[in-house]
């Protein structure tokens, strides 16, 4: 990907090259457009390379950047010759880039945001991964752990540097028992993977950050297409390991566009920000407040409604969903994709969002408004991978010490045959397992249907909560009279007795509290709404927030351990003394 030039010859020799070739379109580019567009082809919007110099200036608040390691230089601990010697080949990449070896480190700041980046440059022999650029990736680690800052790395790789042998592998293990440590520490790591990014780099310390990023149409694997086509003689599919393809499959969080890079990093560094005389997790808080909240907790304050109507209300297209919640009761959202293993399943949306002031991790059922995106979003029924993805922003929120949100609204989980093959039952109990034992404070809000295990996967609340109208269930009331009464005809039968709504949860103690609806529902006022709810989520954080991490785990213990056991007391409200 390469830019190919056109010079104009005239008598006294060749001029400034002012036009260039797209390697995606082969449109002719004037140079200072390109430029001007940050080397993007205004024609067809190919992202052509950038040199690190090109790229740390596109990223990083302007004279923030403050480098170290810069005495740092290969040897020759091979004595390697290929068509060259090895230092004859260090010395032309020197020369033709002006840095010592393919990585540059520093710290720096986004928008303010104070960080630790390493950034890898494709025009130093390939940016190979050799010593020089494994002590940089590892200095850069250090530094970030010492200080408690985020750490950027951005890759262009081909790999590891042959040259240097399996000195360049052990790499590897070197940077990647880093980045291990700054997880343990809890310390942001964020992967921005340009064209190319491949081999040693992709197999180590380029994919193992908390959020991967990457440009559109980079390439990104362990293999390259040339090897893996020798290999197993095989034709690759269309748009084979680009950033797109990755995406679509679950691997990359997010595929943004050059011009957008630097807003989406300095969001994300923000809702991480850890600010003086707090944590990212922990407003100034009164350690919880008595009271019942925006909410209801008496069934007789209820109005009496016929259990299949409020099915029918639950079930309405036109009820807001998770990412209209998202847009009108947040302050701020960056959705993350993916469980970054096989799959991103639309079925579930999540990321960090910000409520009333405070960072928290997201994650909720999706369905849509009309047919197209219903069927996009299988109805808002999620299969493994939607709850594998819940599942590592489960890790996120823990990771991070900061509050897990949830709404719930699904028919339940997916009954297909795929679903089953790959594992839905053992993803659904992996979520409820790390869920319950999640040492932050939960809150889920059932915002429509509440289908079975499917439900409860993303609802094991420290604080649970539903909609006036909204229901949840062991099972639909058609699959209910289909099991007990021989078909689906019985179904407002089977939902009267299901015990489903509102009131009948809140007798039960599933509900801590429902939340009012306008009149007719919520389908009739999504604003008001949306704020009905904001003003249940900040509350129950609230009343969350001073609890320890013990604390919380125990109450949610106590909570669900109650269920089946009706001489048992209740939990303590969160907050409140007995």
């Amino acid at each position: 990907m390469s830019i190919s030039t056109v010079r104009r010859e005239t008598g006294a020799g060749p001029e400034e090259a002012a036009w260039l070739r797209c390697p995606g379109c082969q449109a002719l580019v004037y140079r200072k457009r390109l430029e001007r567009a940050r080397k993007v082809c205004p024609e067809c919007r190919h992202h052509l390379r950038l040199s690190v110099d090109e790229r740390l200036a596109l990223l990083l608040d302007e004279g923030s950047l403050a480098t170290f390691g810069d005495e740092l230089a290969a040897g020759d601990p091979l004595g390697f010759t290929d068509t060259k010697p090895y230092p004859e080949r260090l010395a032309a990449a020197r020369r033709r880039t002006g840095h010592r070896d393919a990585a540059v480190a520093g710290t720096a700041a986004i928008d303010g945001e104070r960080l630790v980046v390493v950034a890898l440059d494709f025009g130093f022999m390939g940016g190979s991964v050799g010593g020089v650029v494994g002590e940089l990736v590892v200095r850069a680690c250090e530094r970030a752990l010492e200080d408690r800052l985020p750490l950027l790395i951005v890759s262009a790789s081909g790999g590891a540097r042959m040259q240097e042998g399996a000195l360049s592998l052990m790499q590897l293990a070197k940077t990647a028992q880093e980045v291990a440590r700054l997880h343990e520490a809890g310390l942001l790591v964020i992967n921005l993977n340009t064209d190319p990014t491949f081999g040693g780099a992709t197999a180590s310390f380029s994919m193992l950050g908390d959020v991967v990023l990457s440009e559109p149409g980079a390439l990104i694997g362990f293999a390259g297409p040339q090897v893996i086509k020798q290999t197993i003689r095989q034709d690759l599919p269309a748009g084979f390991q680009t950033a797109e393809f990755l995406h679509e499959r679950g691997i990359l969080d997010l595929v943004v566009p050059r011009e957008n890079l630097r807003g989406t990093l300095a969001k994300l560094l923000r809702l991480h920000a850890r600010r003086a005389g707090g944590s990212a997790g922990s407003p100034a808080a009164s350690g919880g407040s008595p009271g019942a909240g925006p909410w209801v907790t008496e069934p007789a304050e209820l109005p009496r409604r016929d259990a299949r109507a409020v099915v029918e209300l639950a079930r309405d297209t036109g009820r807001p969903t998770a990412l209209d919640y998202l847009s009108h009761a947040f302050d701020e959202f960056l959705e993350l994709h993916g469980d970054a293993a096989a799959g991103d399943d639309p079925a579930v949306v999540g990321g960090i969002a910000r409520i009333g002031g405070r960072p928290v991790v997201f994650a909720g059922h999706q369905k849509g408004h009309d047919t197209a995106e219903l069927v996009r979003r299988n109805f808002g029924m999620p299969n493994p991978e939607g709850y594998r993805k819940a599942l590592r922003l489960m890790r996120y929120a823990e990771k991070f010490r900061l509050p897990f949100v949830t709404l719930v609204d699904t028919p339940g989980a997916y009954p297909g045959i795929a679903a089953e093959e790959r594992g839905q039952g053992s993803a659904i109990a992996r979520c409820i397992m790390r869920m319950s034992r999640l040492p932050v404070p939960t809150v889920t809000l059932v915002t429509g249907e509440g289908g079975s295990g499917g439900a409860l996967a993303l609802g094991v609340g420290n604080t649970v909560l539903m909609l006036e109208n909204a229901y949840y269930s062991v099972i639909s009331p058609e699959g209910c009279s289909t099991i007990l009464f021989g078909s689906a005809a019985e179904a407002p039968r089977a939902a009267a007795a299901l015990g489903l709504t509102a009131p009948d949860l809140l007798r039960t103690g599933v509900l801590d509290g429902v939340v009012r609806e306008p009149e007719g529902g919520a389908h009739t006022d999504p604003l008001r709404t949306a704020d009905a709810v904001r003003a249940a989520l900040i509350a129950a954080l609230d009343r969350l927030s001073g609890l320890g991490p013990d604390r919380l785990i125990e109450h949610r213990h106590a909570r669900f351990r109650r269920f089946g056991t009706p001489a048992a007391p209740s939990p303590t409200p969160p907050g409140e003394s007995r």
